[in-house]
C-alpha cells in the first residue's frame, strides 16, 4: 500500500537539538591548522551557530511539503519517496537516488526542468531520512535496486530510465541489472573506473593522470569512508548523540567534495544535515559503506556518463567502455561531486538529452 506522507518534526525534537547545541564541547585547535587536523573550528562554530540561532527547519518544512510525499512498505522496510509527474501523461519515468551523506534533498533543484519531460521519483534509501533506519543485514546497493524495481512497479510504471551519483551510481547500474527488461537507460555522474594493469587499453594523458589520482585514493582510503566500513555502529554513536559530530562529518564532504566555484549553499547544507540528525539515521547510513562491498551484477542497459571537473574522481572511457554498453558520455569544466546541487542546469540538461535521445525512450 502507498500511502501520503507529511513531514512534521516533533517540536520537543527541535527543542533539543537547540539545547544540545547550545551546550556544545568544543575541542581546542592547533594555531594556524587550517584544514591539516580535519574541519577548523571557527567554521565549524560559524555553523552551529547559524543552525541554532538563524536556521528555521519549519520554513525549510513547508517548502518541502509543497512536493507530494509518500511512504510505502517493501520488503518489511519503509520507504519514503517523492513523486512529480509531468504534464505531459506520456512522459517517460525516472527514478532519481542520491549518495551519501546526500538525501532526496539533492534534486530539488533539479525537478523543475526534469519534470517538463519526465515524469520522477525520488526515493530517500532504505537506512537514509524519512525511509528510516534498516534493521537487518544485507541492504546492499542490489537489493535497493530491487526494492526500487517494486516500487516502480507498484506506481505503475512498465519502462523507465535511472539516474544517481555517488551511492545512487552504483544503486542504479544495479537496478538495470535486476530489471533489464524494465529499464530503458540508466544516466550517472559518478563512475569509478579503477586501474587494471592488464587492460591493454590505449590511455591519454588525462586518462592515466585520472588513474593517478584513483592509484591515490586506493592507497589512503578517506578516513569516513574506512570508519563507516568497519565499524559503522561505532561511529554512529557519536553522529547521533551529537549533532555538531554530526554537522562535521557531512559539511566536511561538502566542503571538499565540491567545485569551489559552486559551492552548496550553507542552507542547503543545515537542512540536509538536519534530515539525519531528526531521523536519527547516522549509523544506518553508514552501514550502506559496509554492505556496498558486495558485487552486484554487469548492467547490460544503455549508459549515460556526466563527468565533472571536481568530483572526488573522474570516470576514464576507454576502461568504462569495457564493462558498460556507453551511449553518452559528457565532459564539465565545473562542478564536483554534489553536481545536482552544484550545477542543477547542467546535470539535467545532460539527463534529458541522453533519455530523450534513447531509441528505447517509451513511456
Amino acid at each position: 500500500m502507498i500511502k501520503p506522507f507529511r513531514i512534521d518534526i516533533p517540536q520537543v525534537d527541535l527543542d533539543d537539538l537547540n539545547d544540545r547545541l547550545s551546550r556544545t564541547r568544543w575541542p581546542n585547535e592547533i594555531a594556524d591548522a587550517g584544514w591539516d587536523y580535519g574541519f577548523p573550528l571557527a567554521r565549524l562554530k560559524e555553523l552551529a551557530d547559524r543552525w541554532r540561532t538563524g536556521y528555521d527547519w519549519r520554513k525549510h518544512e513547508a517548502e518541502l511539503n509543497e512536493l507530494a510525499h509518500f511512504t510505502t512498505e517493501i520488503g518489511g522496510q519503509n520507504v519514503h519517496f517523492v513523486h512529480v509527474r509531468s504534464p505531459k501523461p506520456d512522459a517517460l519515468a525516472l527514478i532519481l537516488t542520491h549518495g551519501w551523506p546526500g538525501s532526496f534533498l539533492e534534486f530539488l533543484d533539479v525537478i523543475e526542468p526534469l519534470a517538463r519531460d519526465f515524469h520522477l521519483v525520488i526515493p530517500s534509501i532504505p537506512g537514509y531520512g524519512f525511509s528510516g533506519p534498516t534493521h537487518e543485514r544485507g541492504w546492499d546497493v542490489t537489493r535497493v535496486a530491487r526494492t526500487w524495481a517494486e516500487l516502480m512497479r507498484r506506481l505503475g510504471y512498465e519502462r523507465y530510465g535511472a539516474q544517481g551519483g555517488d551511492f545512487g551510481s552504483g544503486i542504479s547500474t544495479a537496478l538495470g541489472a535486476v530489471a533489464p527488461e524494465r529499464v530503458v537507460g540508466v544516466h550517472v555522474n559518478y563512475l569509478p573506473t579503477r586501474p587494471d594493469p592488464d587492460d591493454g587499453v590505449a590511455l591519454s594523458e588525462q586518462d592515466r593522470a585520472r588513474l593517478d589520482t584513483v592509484r591515490r585514493l586506493m592507497a589512503n582510503r578517506p578516513p569516513y569512508q574506512a570508519l563507516q566500513a568497519a565499524t559503522p555502529q561505532t561511529i554512529g554513536y557519536a553522529l547521533t548523540d551529537s549533532p555538531v559530530g554530526q554537522l562535521a562529518w557531512i559539511a566536511e564532504r561538502f566542503d571538499q567534495w565540491t567545485d569551489p566555484r559552486t559551492p552548496v549553499d550553507d542552507e542547503r547544507i543545515l537542512t540536509d544535515v538536519s534530515l539525519y540528525w531528526l531521523t536519527a539515521t547516522a549509523a544506518s547510513s553508514a552501514r550502506l559503506h559496509r554492505e556496498a562491498t558486495r558485487r552486484s551484477e554487469p548492467c547490460p542497459v544503455p549508459l549515460g556518463v556526466a563527468v565533472f571537473a571536481h568530483d572526488i574522481t573522474q570516470s576514464v572511457r576507454p576502461l568504462a567502455e569495457r564493462l558498460y554498453d556507453i551511449r553518452h558520455w559528457s565532459e564539465f569544466d565545473r562542478g564536483g561531486h554534489f553536481a545536482a546541487m552544484e550545477v542543477p542546469e547542467l546535470l539535467a540538461g545532460d539527463v534529458r538529452d541522453f533519455f530523450l535521445k534513447l531509441p528505447a525512450h517509451v513511456a
